[in-house]
């Protein structure tokens, strides 16, 4: 009897698959972020004025754009995955919460959850054969 469910594990559990499919779901994880984080060094000064007049100190900003840019590319490349994920998935929460909790952003608070899950996912089952944890790890 044909089980859909058996051939998509049998697709994933070929080791390039997984390693490809890995690698795009990696990439678009972290394209948001990348977009995200380079738009905020872009209108600095509006992004700023946001921030604190939803009550977060604008000081933090450098630290949002490092972790949305920096850890972007590190999660592209495969590099400290599990715990940027972590991090990433914390950051994505607590993003909804402040800046998405009226309800006409229910939207885009549910696409945080979303990310979050996904951040969630990629902290438990790591970059996968095509990133830097991987050739680190095989040491």
């Amino acid at each position: 009897m044909f089980n859909p469910n058996v051939l998509v594990k049998n697709i994933v559990t070929n080791p390039t698959m997984h390693a490809l499919i890995s690698l795009i779901a990696r990439a678009f994880l972290v394209y948001l972020f990348l977009v995200s984080g380079w738009g905020k060094i872009d209108k600095f000064d509006g992004v700023v004025a946001h921030m604190e007049g939803m009550g977060v100190p604008g000081a933090l900003l450098p630290l949002t754009i490092l972790l949305e840019v920096g850890g972007g590319i590190a999660i592209l490349f495969g590099f400290q995955t599990r715990i940027l994920a972590l991090l990433l998935a914390a950051f994505t929460l607590i993003s909804a919460l402040i800046f998405h909790a009226a309800p006409e952003d229910a939207v885009q608070m549910m696409k945080n959850f979303g990310i979050t899950g996904g951040f969630l996912l990629l902290m438990l089952t790591g970059a996968g054969a095509w990133s830097i944890d991987h050739l680190i790890e095989k040491k």
